[in-house]
This record gives C-alpha cells, sequence and structure tokens, in this order.
C-alpha cells in the first residue's frame, strides 16, 4: 500500500512538473510575441516615427530594465505622450513589462543592433 502511494505522488508530480513546464513555455511564447511588436520600431537601425512628429526611436537593448519597465509605465498612463507606444503599452501587464525590460536589458546595444 505504501509503495502504491509513493508511485501515485510521485506520477502526480510527474504531471504537474509538465504542466508547469508547459504554462512556462505558452508564458515564453507570450513573451516572443510582445517583443514583435517592439522589434518592428526598436530593431530597425536609425527608424523614425513620422507621427505625430518626426522620432527617432531609441534602442533598447542595454538599457537598465529599471527604466525600460518605468518608461512603459509612464506610455501605459499617459505620463509621456506617444499614440504608438500608449497604444502597444496599454496591453501590457506589469509582468509582460519585467520580462521584456529584462531581455532588453540582457543585451549589449551592439548585440541588440545586429538582431
Amino acid at each position: 500500500m505504501k509503495r502504491k502511494s509513493t508511485l501515485l505522488l510521485a506520477g502526480l508530480a510527474a504531471a504537474f512538473a509538465v504542466e508547469a513546464g508547459a504554462a512556462e513555455e505558452g508564458k515564453v511564447q507570450d513573451v516572443r510575441s510582445k517583443l514583435a511588436m517592439c522589434q518592428g520600431c526598436h530593431g530597425i537601425e536609425g527608424y523614425r516615427m513620422a507621427f505625430p512628429e518626426v522620432y527617432s526611436v531609441p534602442r533598447l537593448g542595454g538599457q537598465h530594465p529599471a527604466y525600460i519597465v518605468k518608461a512603459l509605465q509612464e506610455y501605459k498612463s499617459g505620463t509621456r505622450n506617444n499614440a504608438t507606444m500608449h497604444a502597444i503599452a496599454s496591453q501590457l501587464t506589469e509582468q509582460d513589462m519585467a520580462a521584456i525590460a529584462a531581455y532588453y536589458g540582457g543585451q549589449n546595444a551592439q548585440t541588440a543592433a545586429s538582431k
């Protein structure tokens, strides 16, 4: 009986581990789709936005993660004024912002420029 209980617990633990791994993979894929929104402008060398005014889009690679999170929060709240960034940041959760900031903060400027 004790052996059956041990096997049952081991099986449940394995099932939970697989489920947690699948959930984690889903989170990674979700963050990747959000990063794609960033790359559309921030991933283009020398990109300039023409609306509402000509605006040079900064490189994100190598920026301090706390700075990126703060900027995204300010775009989301409207403290920073840019319609495109407001629309994008409004879709992000705090966890999304932290993941995006960690991704870009973990790059150096040269690596980010080549991606």
